[in-house]
């Protein structure tokens, strides 16, 4: 159907007259009386019967005229949605992150985001080690995926990468921790503790276990979970020292009675398939995504200055519903994390 027939279809039944319809879409009355007429033609109905001067729906008319608006409306938001996207402020964007980065980082950041991008469709994908978010790049199945920078060497070809803020490592316990200057703890010290820690399908713990080599320790790991909540848990009840991404943490270190030393993890970045392998560029909302993601970890993750001003204070909270302070955690410092999309 032409739509230039089904406006003027709606006109005229709006309008009740030729002349009317014809001044309201700015033609002439002989060729509008030829679209109603072709309209009619191709349908194999009448539209319309003449009383007096004016024109009035038939039955058939009448049931038509409903489906004609909708057709009309759903051309306007198509020809809406064509314009949002030349200006790169709609359409979906498809994110892969760690169940922790997703709880810390993003669950906070994404209505930040949805502010300034209301036409832009988030999909987040849990990933929980990076050859899974490899695997989906690889694939061409997210834009975008969060990882720690160094997973990906500097000079493969195939992804770009934006780096985030450091994403800290923290030694959580039940009992308080000996901490070393500006709150942070050496590795060393926690070489005869007995470690909570990741299991090594994650690059932190990976990056835990190099630091350890490069100190020249043995660690000595007690329990191992894929949840960082478990590690937490079980710190909580004195079972060891729970070794946790900041992020896993963020909420409940802000209602911990906390002492920090900076231990930082690599950075954080977003990485994204190079054009050379996915042949299509980063919509611009996605690359935007990536900057306003970066500005967001640097207001969250400055750790270390937080755990400072609880030492300063001498103020021990507990965790929500405790009566007790759950105990203290720290931040160990390896390098910082990156997202790369």
């Amino acid at each position: 159907m032409d739509l230039r027939h089904a406006r003027t279809f709606v006109t005229v039944a709006d309008l009740g007259t030729v002349s009317k319809a014809a001044a309201r879409l700015h033609i002439a009355q002989p060729a509008l009386s030829r679209q109603i007429r072709d309209l009619e033609q191709e349908l194999g109905l009448k539209l319309f019967d003449r009383v007096g001067r004016r024109l009035v729906l038939t039955g058939e008319g009448e049931q038509l005229l409903g489906d004609c608006r909708g057709l009309l409306n759903c051309a306007r938001s198509i020809g809406e949605r064509a314009q949002q996207l030349r200006r790169g402020d709609a359409g979906i964007l498809k994110v892969a992150a760690s169940p922790q980065f997703i709880e810390g980082t993003l669950s906070g950041f994404l209505d930040r985001f949805t502010q300034r991008y209301p036409n832009v469709q988030v999909k987040v994908i849990e990933a929980i080690a990076w050859s899974d978010t490899l695997g989906m790049l690889e694939r061409g199945e997210i834009h975008l995926g969060q990882n720690l920078l160094r997973v990906v060497q500097p000079d493969d070809p195939r992804f770009a990468s934006h780096p985030l803020e450091a994403v800290d490592l923290l030694a959580a316990s039940h009992a308080p921790l000996m901490l070393g200057k500006s709150g942070a703890i050496e590795i060393t010290c926690l070489a005869a503790q007995p470690l909570l820690v990741l299991d090594t399908s994650f690059v932190s713990r990976r990056t835990f276990d190099a630091t350890c080599r490069l100190a020249g320790i043995e660690a000595n790991i007690v329990f191992e979970s894929r949840i960082p909540h478990t590690l937490l848990a079980m710190a909580e009840r004195g079972h060891g020292i729970a070794i946790v991404p900041f992020c896993s943490t963020h909420r409940s270190v802000s209602t911990c009675a906390s002492s920090g030393s900076p231990t930082r993890a690599n950075r954080c970045a977003s990485t994204w398939p190079s054009s050379g392998t996915s042949g299509a560029p980063l919509p611009s909302y996605a690359t935007a995504f990536c900057d306003m993601l970066a500005e967001y970890t640097r207001e969250v993750f400055p750790f270390p200055d937080r755990l400072n001003q609880t030492d300063r204070e001498d103020v021990p909270t507990g965790l929500p519903n405790a009566q007790q302070p759950r105990g203290d955690e720290k931040e160990i410092r390896n390098e910082p994390t990156s997202g790369q999309a």
